[in-house]
Formats: C-alpha cells, sequence, structure tokens
C-alpha cells in the first residue's frame, strides 16, 4: 500500500514537474497576476470594443468552429454559467492540439468586450474575447501573450507571422 501511494505521488510530481512555464503576461511592463474577476467585471461593465490586457484560466467548456485560420474555444472563469469567454488562438503562431472540453487553459492576451458585431467580426457567443494569445512578431509596437493547454505553451512561433498579416 505505501509503496502504490508513493508510486502515485511520483508520478503526479513528476508529470507537473515536466509542464512548462507560463511565460510572463506583461501589461506596461508589468508582469500580471490571474485577472478572472477583472475580465468577469469589465464584461457587465463596459462598452462593446472595450480593450484591456486579461491574463485567465479555466477549464475549456466549449470549443466553437475552427474559421479563418483560428481556433475558437470557450474557457469558464469561475462556477457561474455566465463566466465564460472565448479564447481565439490563430494558428499561423504553431500547431495545437485538438481542443477539448475538460483540457485546462490559461490565455494572456488582448481582452475585448464583443456582445455586437465590430466592424467585420461578429459578435461573440460569450460576449467578449481574448485574442492575441501568442508571441508577437512586433514586440516593440504589441505585447506578446500566451495560451497553455494542460501545462504546455503554445502561440511562441512567429517564424510564419509574416508583417503584412493582421492578427
Amino acid at each position: 500500500m505505501i509503496l502504490k501511494l508513493s508510486y502515485v505521488l511520483f508520478a503526479l510530481v513528476s508529470v507537473n514537474a515536466f509542464a512548462d512555464s507560463a511565460p510572463d503576461c506583461i501589461d506596461r511592463g508589468v508582469n500580471m497576476p490571474i485577472n478572472n474577476d477583472q475580465v468577469i467585471h469589465w464584461k457587465s461593465s463596459t462598452q462593446n470594443s472595450f480593450q484591456a490586457r486579461g491574463h485567465v484560466t479555466g477549464p475549456v467548456t466549449k470549443v466553437y468552429p475552427d474559421h479563418s485560420g483560428h481556433h475558437h474555444f470557450q474557457i469558464a472563469l469561475s462556477n457561474k454559467p455566465s463566466d465564460t469567454i472565448e479564447v481565439i488562438f490563430n494558428e499561423d503562431f504553431g500547431a495545437v492540439p485538438v481542443i477539448s472540453v475538460g483540457m485546462k487553459a490559461e490565455a494572456c492576451g488582448d481582452y475585448i468586450t464583443s456582445f455586437a458585431q465590430s466592424g467585420p467580426y461578429p459578435a461573440s457567443p460569450d460576449g467578449a474575447i481574448l485574442h492575441w494569445v501568442h508571441a508577437s512578431p512586433r514586440p516593440a509596437s504589441h505585447p506578446s501573450g500566451y495560451m497553455m493547454l494542460d501545462g504546455t505553451v503554445y502561440g511562441q512561433n512567429t517564424s510564419n507571422a509574416g508583417p503584412k498579416r493582421r492578427f
């Protein structure tokens, strides 16, 4: 019994030891903490197209159809059903695994309140999005973001991100 318990504990520690470290989530030169509560507040208190820096974590609760070279999925920010956000990942910044419900997600990027269409972009089914969750091909003009799924960091490949592409 003790041997089995020791093995289980070792296996758990070993899996976590090989998980990627999340990059810093920088906002105006400062590493920002997870701000799920702030994002929830923005969803209910800001106008459409409001923008800020978001750093969220939670389980994947829904996967939306991919389109235009982007993966779309929902994560829960709390136990309340309305506290969700749509994360949008640009596949030009690297491959990701098949995203599925239950994966643990963490993402850093640009938050936008999105309950109504804005220009060519449709409203988000979640009323808010987090995008630019990848390294910046132009870090001097836009901060990098990242996306982590089940302990692995994605979105750090800028080799396919040409300067004429819109992200």
